[in-house]
């Protein structure tokens, strides 16, 4: 699935990486506690999250993730959004709660890191 669908499935909005939108996403994860990603995330994924501090961008860079969703109207600050653009990063943001974001990505195909 690219960042594209990814927004338009979440009626989202691009905040950070208009130019990255045709990047493919293999797996999606979503969490608010950063522990979590860092445990059970294994391949290159999208992360929904409502957390909105730096430590979400620098979790997804080394989880080598290429996209990031804040959930429920969250949006990143400036100093987020140029960590994002140093870490070559998208940002998107949509309206929707965490699991209505999770479950309309998992109808279009998208899933977690089991593949289940």
């Amino acid at each position: 699935m690219t960042v594209k669908e990814i927004i338009d499935i979440l009626d989202g909005r691009i905040i950070y990486g208009e130019d990255l939108l045709d990047r493919e996403v293999f797996t999606a994860c979503g969490s608010d506690m950063m522990s979590d990603v860092l445990a059970f995330v294994k391949e290159q994924a999208v992360l929904l999250t409502g957390l909105v501090n730096p430590q979400v961008v620098r979790t997804a860079e080394m989880m080598d993730m290429s996209c990031i969703v804040f959930v429920r109207g969250k949006s990143p600050d400036m100093g987020m959004i140029d960590l994002a653009e140093q870490r070559d990063i998208v940002l998107i943001g949509t309206d929707l709660e965490m699991f209505t974001s999770c479950g309309r990505l998992y109808a279009h195909g998208l899933r977690g890191g089991s593949g289940k």
